[in-house]
């Protein structure tokens, strides 16, 4: 049931998962330089809980509703594309507005509501995984999408550090950079879940 295939095999897919989430940790880090700690577990969990539950979910539609499933996966880079685009463009917009200040308060905190947009959009590709574990029973289910949550931890916590440290480096010119790399993202998801399908 449980063998170190099992743990590999989910520990890649959790890393390959997260690279989005880490680039938008990588954002919001260059976003806030003096991020504390405390602030820095949470945005990571904010990351790492929704890459949990979306194959978890994902899981369960094919189990339960694959057909309706199947419809809304293909709005999924559409859904995406938005939801970075909209996020970026604003980080982006108040970057250049502020980009000759390096003040704290010219680079306000990413709010909690941006943190549950940017964890939607990372992480809604990761429904489909749903259907590489469908497979499995719910148990080897749960334990692999928790794996994948904790990978995405661990990663979206040093996308932050290396963020920080670029972030304090670049100054003002940071969210503008942060901006930038979440629109990349969207794009991105875009590209290969429709272009490239």
């Amino acid at each position: 049931m449980f063998n170190l295939a099992f743990f590999i095999t989910n520990a890649l897919t959790g890393t390959s998962l997260a690279m989005d989430a880490f680039s938008a940790s990588l954002a919001n880090g260059l976003h806030e330089p003096k991020m504390k700690a405390r602030r820095m577990c949470l945005m990571a969990g904010i990351f790492s809980l929704f890459q949990f539950a979306m194959p978890m979910i994902g899981w369960v539609c094919v189990h339960s509703l694959a057909s309706h499933f199947k419809v809304f996966a293909d709005l999924v880079p559409w859904i995406a594309l938005a939801l970075l685009s909209y996020i970026g463009g604003k980080m982006l917009y108040d970057g250049i507005k502020n980009r000759d200040c390096d003040c704290e308060e010219c680079m306000p905190e990413v709010s909690f509501k941006t943190l549950i947009v940017q964890g939607v959009a990372t992480s809604i590709d990761a429904l489909s995984v749903g259907f590489t574990i469908c497979q499995y029973g719910f148990l080897q289910a749960l334990v692999a999408c928790l794996l994948i949550g904790l990978v995405t931890f661990i990663i979206c916590y040093a996308g932050i550090i290396i963020g920080k440290r670029a972030g304090t480096a670049l100054a003002g010119k940071a969210g503008i950079l942060g901006g930038v790399i979440l629109i990349i993202i969207g794009i991105k998801i875009f590209v290969e879940g429709v272009i490239l399908k």
